[in-house]
């Protein structure tokens, strides 16, 4: 199997389209490990972990493999802690992004020891084996890319480190998420494209800058805009322009990327604010006026606004709103 999926829930049980474990399955961990080497595992196997995070394995997960890539998003509720013996080669290239509490590599104490923390990223070789430990709380995505591929571009520097909001990091989270909301439907070229942009992308962090005019990223470039647009509705400085500056990028090469999904930058940041104030206006209570709808969502003005909702949904903002209300009130 070239690409599949695999999820573990709050209590580590494991699943999958093509793999589901019963109900009545084991211990978290017992469910979680059955789940990754069931689709997971050839290629990529799980560490030897301490007993005490087997005792307490309160971890939400998913995961895909693409070829020789492994993508893991992680979510421990619990300390994540390996243990033991590590022996061997591990010859590949892994990327680190934080996005809260810390990942350390390394036996504590060690003179190789590292820690990514919250915010940062981390993209390293990885010629042997090497333990790591995670606090409660921690989300990371961790990435296993091949190292033929990839140790040429970091050279004598081992690796590359920096903030998880660098462009190159923005672009290939995107691009990995959108694997999983995809993977089940691909065909064997809609593998291997995303295999190749994955490690486009991987390479770009690597080299620290996106060749923005490769087609082959303009997928991921107009993801990764539409997320970095969904946290900054608010803003009224938020346009082509500001997110094409956010991401490296040049506006003409952004706009070509959205060109692609059929909707526009200006038109998605519209669309987007207008599902916002609909679900402001259908909110049970503290609902804002109209005109204070029209301000926070940066509408010129409460009739502009009227205008555009009513286009969109066929219903003025009052007139949705009452349609909302539950009877009797």
């Amino acid at each position: 199997m070239t690409s599949t999926g695999v999820e573990a829930d709050g209590s580590g049980v494991a699943s999958s389209a093509d793999c589901a474990l019963p109900d009545t399955a084991p211990r978290p961990f017992d469910a979680f490990r059955s789940g990754w080497e069931t689709e997971i595992g050839d290629g990529f196997p799980l560490p030897t972990f301490s007993p005490a995070t087997i005792r307490d394995f309160r971890v939400k997960s998913r995961a895909v493999k693409v070829g020789d890539v492994a993508v893991t998003d992680l979510h421990g509720a619990s300390v994540i802690r390996t243990e033991g013996p590590l022996n061997g080669v591990e010859d590949q290239v892994r990327m680190y992004v934080v996005q809260r509490g810390a990942w350390t590599l390394g036996a504590p104490l060690a003179r190789s020891e590292q820690t990514v923390s919250a915010g940062q990223f981390l993209l390293r070789h990885i010629g042997r084996p090497l333990h790591f430990e995670t606090p409660p709380g921690t989300t990371a995505k961790v990435l296993v890319l091949p190292a033929t591929l990839l140790k040429p571009l970091l050279g004598e520097r081992q690796s590359v480190t920096g903030p998880a909001d660098s462009a190159e990091v923005r672009l290939l989270v995107a691009h990995s998420n959108m694997i999983y909301e995809t993977v089940a439907d691909l065909g064997p070229a809609g593998v291997h494209a995303a295999h190749s942009t994955l490690i486009e992308l991987a390479k770009a962090v690597a080299r620290q800058r996106v060749d923005d005019t490769e087609p082959q990223l303009a997928p991921a470039l107009a993801q990764a805009a539409k997320d970095l647009a969904d946290s900054h509705l608010a803003d009224p400085e938020l346009s082509g322009t500001m997110l094409a500056r956010q991401l490296n990028v040049s506006v003409r090469n952004l706009q070509r990327a959205f060109a692609a999904t059929g909707e526009p930058v200006t038109a998605y940041i519209r669309r987007r604010r207008l599902e916002e104030a609909r679900l402001a206006l259908a909110a049970p209570s503290g609902r804002l006026s109209v005109s204070e709808l029209a301000a926070h969502w940066q509408f010129a003005d409460s009739s502009h606004f009227i205008r555009a909702f009513k286009k969109h949904y066929g219903r003025t903002p009052t007139e949705y709103a009452r349609s909302t209300k539950p009877v009797g009130n």
